[in-house]
């Protein structure tokens, strides 16, 4: 069984192409901590993540570096040929599922369709919930 879970943060933007017949295809790498004793530093490992299609439009739309997200996949290796004809490999982690964890990151104005925000964080309509109270005549109990 070839399955990979990786929760981390992507420690570049996500980056979207097309192949020649259309499919999209986004490529970033997730930092993900490692456990640490006390006195040791607090460390990270950084992996390829690949992600196809709608998937691959969906992370080039909504994540940015610094997103926290969790990573259901498998790993790959694939292999070619270099310049200098040596051979050279590379592993990276297809995606099947993305979760959005967190919040979106404080240095980003987008909000997660892409397009800049239009309204104040201050006017969301849970942050006047309450705010407004009716007289004790109109209250139904």
């Amino acid at each position: 069984m070839n399955k990979v879970i990786l929760a981390g943060r992507l420690a570049t933007d996500p980056e979207v192409r097309y192949t020649q017949t259309g499919k999209a295809v986004a490529s970033f790498r997730l930092a993900v901590n490692k456990r640490f004793s006390r006195d040791q530093q607090n460390t990270a490992d950084f992996f390829s993540i690949i992600a196809w299609q709608k998937l691959a439009e969906i992370c080039g739309n909504n994540l940015v570096k610094g997103s926290q997200i969790l990573v259901d996949g498998y790993l790959q290796v694939r292999n070619y040929d270099a310049q200098d004809g040596s051979k050279r490999y590379v592993t990276e982690i297809v995606a099947n599922d993305i979760e959005f964890m967190g919040t979106r990151p404080a240095h980003s104005d987008n909000d997660y369709s892409g397009a800049p925000s239009q309204q104040p964080a201050a006017s969301s309509p849970a942050s006047s919930f309450g705010s407004e109270l009716p007289p004790d005549e109109e209250i139904p109990f």
